[in-house]
């Protein structure tokens, strides 16, 4: 079983997106704690009446920016857990991890063949105090440990899965042996998503701290194409000497990644390759949230939503990362309901505000360009000289001006 957990300002995103499923009969809610009746007098989710509920922590809340607890609990695919034994694990899995005398709602969605749970609640507890979060992620990967063994659900990996697990861990520089976690992070990626372009490798293996770049040209009159690999630190900046891709292996080389998009396009084309996907992302799809909202929602399904955004906030790429199906595919690919234009018209940039952090990305994609192509470099060079010889003259120009006036005078 794996879980994914994610945070948010406002539990109401989270309501709405599982509100979408029940309204499509793709979910159902399977019980709720310390809530008032969430449903309405025609049997639907009301979200207002389920706000009622986690209103009074939410005005009792201290100083905790992202209040909201989501979660989503996912058996294997061969596991067929019954109703009683999913709330059980949902309501022992909020036990250990520190939120069983929380207001939560839990929905069993079915809309794949996997039924899966998700658990909408709140990360401050009545006296507004923050719920301890430290270590979440391991101890997340106890419990459900645990519960796998007293249910007897099939483990999460198993076999050579398991050590692409293990390979697909973000690149810590100072642990060492960077070449070492590049190429298992690489090699782990190539086994278990698919990719039809360089962006969307790119933008994968940027997930794990990894850059990659292509580096072609002519040396000599003849053509040459090779692949460098680096390590970058959590805030996207390259650390250390990247290194090119015949020290791990033709396997990673420019050559063979070429091969990998042509076969990763040829797959996601086969009819139904994309529907889960495209239809998660519509359904989280909302005027009604924000543009952090609906990144979240996503993940909740282990997908990520990766924006490229301009200097003045304007969205003008989308690629989204489906951890499950190990699918990478712009807005474009999966159709032009899901362009940068809608995405950007769903979700304006916020007026006085620049997305700093989603600037950064895309500062870090050009400081990154720059530093591995030398021939950038000497461009940007040329135009400095440009600019600084029109400056001059500029200068000149003026200079003359005032002198003419002075002689008048």
């Amino acid at each position: 079983m794996v879980a994914n957990i994610r945070s948010g300002s406002s539990p109401g995103g989270a309501l709405r997106y599982n509100k979408e499923k029940l309204d499509k009969d793709e979910a159902e809610v399977l019980f709720w704690q310390k809530m008032l009746e969430p449903f309405d007098k025609h049997g639907r989710l009301d979200i207002d009446a389920c706000m009622d509920s986690f209103w009074p922590y939410l005005e009792a809340n201290r100083r905790t920016t992202n209040t909201v607890f989501h979660a989503s609990l996912n058996p294997s695919p061969e596991d067929r857990p019954t109703d009683e034994q999913l709330r059980d694990i949902a309501r022992e899995y909020m036990e250990r991890m520190g939120y069983g005398n929380q207001p939560y709602i839990v929905f069993k969605h079915k809309d794949i063949e996997r039924q899966h749970l998700h658990i909408v609640s709140l990360r401050v507890d009545e006296q507004g105090r923050k719920i301890s979060d430290s270590h979440e992620y391991d101890r997340s990967m106890s419990v459900l440990r645990a519960l796998e063994q007293k249910y007897g659900l099939h483990p999460s990996v198993k076999g050579e899965e398991q050590a692409d697990k293990v390979g697909l861990h973000k690149v810590n520089y100072r642990e060492g042996n960077v070449k070492q976690q590049i190429s298992s992070i690489v090699r782990s990626c190539l086994r278990n998503y698919k990719c039809s372009s360089y962006g969307e490798f790119r933008t994968l293996l940027e997930l794990f701290n990894v850059s990659v770049e292509e580096r072609t040209g002519t040396i000599d009159g003849r053509n040459y194409a090779g692949i460098v690999y680096g390590a970058l630190t959590d805030d996207g900046y390259g650390i250390g000497t990247p290194f090119k891709s015949s020290r791990i292996g033709k396997d990673v080389g420019y050559k063979a990644l070429q091969k990998y998009y042509e076969r990763s396009k040829s797959a996601l084309k086969q009819d139904g390759m994309l529907d889960r996907l495209r239809q998660t992302v519509r359904d989280a799809m909302s005027p009604n949230n924000t543009r952090d909202e609906f990144r979240q929602l996503l993940k909740a399904d282990n997908i990520d939503a990766i924006f490229r955004i301009n200097p003045v906030g304007r969205i003008y790429g989308v690629t989204f990362i489906d951890h499950n199906d190990g699918i990478v595919a712009n807005g474009s690919v999966l159709g032009k309901e899901f362009s940068a234009n809608v995405f950007n018209e769903l979700y304006p940039a916020p007026k006085q505000a620049q997305p700093v952090a989603e600037q950064h990305v895309e500062q870090k994609h050009e400081v990154q360009n720059h530093a591995a192509n030398p021939i950038s470099g000497i461009v940007d060079t040329v135009l400095d000289l440009a600019d600084t010889r029109a400056y001059e003259e500029q200068q000149r120009q003026m200079q003359q001006k005032r002198k003419k006036r002075r002689h008048r005078s």
